[in-house]
Parts: structure tokens; sequence; C-alpha cells
């Protein structure tokens, strides 16, 4: 794959992705490895948050979806990631409209299915500190 996302370059940075399907954990894996990310991917929220803890949460941007399997969500991921490591930059993806209140700051929403150019902006919103939740889905 070939991606020309201009403007966009994750070299050097760490991505922690958090998807239970298998064929978009692996698309999203391939994007951000193509934009010159490194990862750290899982199928559930646990595994993620024990890697982070393991490691001093060594990634840039965590990209989690909210319905995964398991007792912990994507928002309550994301949510204890931000207790121990305030202002992390966090996506939050889900196929589901979720309630404003749900999704909480700094975080930025991604619906799905999302494009690869909804995904990049995202991603530079997230980089750059900016929040965004759409009223609707796209």
């Amino acid at each position: 794959m070939k991606l020309d996302v201009e403007g966009l370059s994750l070299s050097g940075k760490t991505i922690l992705v958090v998807e239970d399907d298998e064929t978009l954990r692996t698309l999203l894996v391939d994007i951000l490895v193509e934009l010159g990310a490194d990862y750290a991917a899982f199928d559930n929220a646990e595994d993620a948050l024990i890697h982070l803890l393991d490691t001093g949460c060594d990634c840039t941007l965590m990209v989690v979806d909210h319905g995964v399997p398991g007792s912990i969500k994507g928002m309550e991921l994301i949510s204890l990631a931000h207790e121990k490591w305030p202002g992390l930059p966090a996506i939050l993806t889900s196929g589901y409209q979720l309630d404003a209140s749900e999704v909480t700051p700094p975080v930025t929403y991604l619906f799905k299915p999302w494009s690869i150019a909804e995904l990049s902006i995202a991603i530079k919103h997230a980089l750059d500190g900016q929040t965004q939740y759409p009223a609707s889905p796209p």
C-alpha cells in the first residue's frame, strides 16, 4: 500500500491500537506503518492496559475502539491512561453513535466506518491537541 497523506508523518512515533476486529486492526496497523509509525496492537483493552503499565506508556497516541470485548471498554481504557498520563492523545472509534458525555477530552472521536482521509485528520487533530466530537455520523 502506498499512501499519500499530505503533511502527515508518524516517523518516530509509537501508536497503541486497540481493535477487536482483526481485519480492521490489520488495516489500521498497515496504514500507521506506511506513515512511519511503530505500533503495539491489541484486541482488548485489558491487554493494552497491561502493556501501557509495563512499558510506562511508551506510546505517542492511542487509537481505541470503544466496543472491545472484556470488562474494560475503549473510553474507560483512555480514561485510565489519562489518570496516569494526562494529555496523552487518543482517538476513540466506534460504529455506534456515542453520547457526547461518554467521550471526555482530550479525545478525538472517529465514527466507523472511517476513510483513510478521516483517519489522517483525526490523527492530526489528536496530535495537535485538538478534540472533536461530531454531533452525528458523517
